[in-house]
């Protein structure tokens, strides 16, 4: 049984999201009965599509939260960055994957080229581009290069 939210919570779509994100990754785990699938394009595009909102969240906490408190800020402004490199790994994987015959079908025969946000294929594009605009103002390329933690000799 899951606790119910207070009735003055400031943030129920933020908790709902989260209880979202359990209940999927809850669901995976619980498939060991059966051999594990391997994440499909769909399943990335999802997720891209939470770690972009994510990332627009933080990128506005980041800038609110600076000015009072420039050391909390500097530290949301660093996940900032951190979840972008994450976003970028998932969009790269998204393109890695091979697409399906029945997926494609099934939007060729939907009309995706009449759609305003072009084929669906294409939106995971549309959504990293239109985030990667936002970091690359904000951050340095330095910043934006994920950190290597191996001994080098």
């Amino acid at each position: 049984m899951t606790s119910r939210t207070p009735p003055d919570d400031a943030h129920p779509y933020l908790r709902a999201a989260s209880a979202g994100v359990r209940h999927h990754t809850r669901a995976l785990a619980s498939l060991d009965a059966t051999p594990p699938r391997p994440a499909d394009r769909l399943h990335l595009d999802v997720l891209h599509a939470h770690l972009t909102a994510l990332h627009q969240l933080l990128d506005r906490l980041a800038e609110t939260t600076r000015p009072p408190h420039p050391a909390a800020g500097r530290h949301l402004a660093s996940a900032h960055t951190r979840l972008w490199q994450a976003t970028s790994e998932v969009h790269t994987a998204f393109h890695l994957l091979p697409s399906t015959a029945v997926a494609d079908a099934e939007a060729s025969a939907c009309h995706p080229e009449q759609l305003p946000e072009g084929p669906p294929v294409l939106t995971i594009c549309q959504r990293h581009l239109a985030a990667g605009h936002v970091i690359r103002r904000k951050t340095t390329p330095t910043d934006l290069r994920p950190r290597t933690t191996a001994c080098v000799r």
